[in-house]
């Protein structure tokens, strides 16, 4: 079961990769960076939903 912190940390890891890539194919650092750190924020932000998660089962 996943909650909502879970899914949209997926979608920023998602989003940050892509970002990420294209920064790298365009040789922008700007939006390589860009993307580490949203891919970064949805990483935490899953952890965080992954906690929640397991609070509410005990």
């Amino acid at each position: 079961m996943s909650n909502e912190n879970q899914r949209e940390g997926l979608g920023h890891q998602a989003k940050g990769t892509a970002k990420e890539v294209a920064g790298k194919l365009t040789d922008n650092e700007k939006m390589e960076a860009e993307g580490k750190m949203e891919k970064a924020g949805g990483q935490v932000q899953e952890t965080a939903g992954d906690i929640e998660e397991k609070f509410k089962k005990d």
